[in-house]
């Protein structure tokens, strides 16, 4: 496994990380996914992805359940809040009362003392930047959050965050957690990417392989495997306007690049997102230990720029 700083942080993370959506306590068994995070352990991975609203929680509790006999100082663990877990008023966004509740919730759930990482799930327009901020740096000198990220915000978000951080004299985000594959690039275009490099936010890159449509399983939308995500009408609705005949076809233009190189899909796809130096991790999901096995082996390839070039020319930023 190679291991890159967060950012421009002090902290080191696996350039392949496992998470923990649509699969901990929903698609994949509990004894099955203790599996694949052992096993993903075993491999060298130290960064484990989750948020307090995966599978309304059971994602974090069976994730605590799976590092329980693990050595936690060698455990980076990461978790979000932001999205609505009741009916409450206060039930939601990033408000100080809403991240203290939710961190402490999600402590116990992953019986943990500590987390690694906390991250604002998204952007929250109805709290002042300042009390989210605060709130982060309080956990932060309380020693319950050891770093603060952010996920999914548009670069004008971060940059007012790092220059709010900067005048207030806060502890400094460390990440930002985008979506990023082969078929969804506009974070190269956004201007996330160069706010994230300038400001030492490290990229922990989610869905690298655009939620199983990029790793070849699929051929027609009207022709997938029934243990798939896509035979399922919840998980289709996730897997985005990839899961379509014209990104289909895309996919089997990658598949031949891949295999004019040598490698599986998923290893190219990964490789492709680990070959930006603003990416710290890419997060995959498993529902077997063997897509974890298969997903770690991409930390060991180096895409040519001939292969690059070819994958830019079938699905371009």
């Amino acid at each position: 496994m190679q291991y890159r700083h967060l950012g421009s942080s002090g902290i080191r993370v696996s350039a392949i990380s496992l998470g923990s959506w649509l699969t901990f306590g929903h698609a994949t068994e509990e004894r099955v996914a203790v599996k694949c995070v052992r096993r993903a352990f075993e491999l060298g991975i130290n960064l484990f992805d989750t948020a307090n609203v995966y599978a309304e929680g059971r994602a974090e509790q069976v994730l605590g359940k799976a590092l329980a006999p693990l050595p936690r100082h060698e455990c980076v663990l990461a978790t979000k809040a932001y999205f609505p877990v009741g009916p409450a008023p206060n039930d939601r966004g990033l408000s100080r009362k809403h991240i203290f509740e939710q961190v402490h919730l999600s402590l116990r759930r992953l019986r943990t003392d500590y987390v690694d990482l906390f991250q604002c799930h998204r952007y929250d327009k109805e709290t002042p930047l300042d009390e989210t901020l605060r709130a982060i740096d309080d956990l932060i000198t309380q020693g319950k959050v050891l770093y603060g990220g952010v996920s999914m915000w548009s670069a004008e978000n971060i940059a007012d965050a790092v220059r709010l951080g900067r005048e207030l004299r806060l502890r400094r985000l460390v990440s930002n957690q985008p979506q990023y594959h082969i078929l969804r690039r506009e974070i190269e275009t956004s201007g996330v990417l160069e706010i994230c490099a300038r400001e030492g936010l490290g990229l922990l890159v989610y869905s690298p392989l655009a939620r199983g449509v990029l790793t070849g399983k699929y051929t027609s939308i009207d022709d997938v495997p029934p243990d798939s995500r896509a035979a399922d009408e919840r998980g289709r609705q996730f897997m985005g306007p990839w899961f379509s005949e014209e990104g289909l076809e895309k996919v089997q233009q990658l598949q031949v690049i891949a295999e004019e190189a040598g490698l599986t899909l998923p290893e190219l796809a990964i490789a492709w997102c680990l070959r930006r130096r603003e990416v710290s991790s890419a997060i995959i999901g498993a529902t077997k230990v063997e897509h974890v096995e298969g997903n770690a082996a991409a930390v060991d390839v180096e895409l040519s720029d001939e292969v690059v070039a070819a994958i830019d020319r079938v699905a371009p930023a």
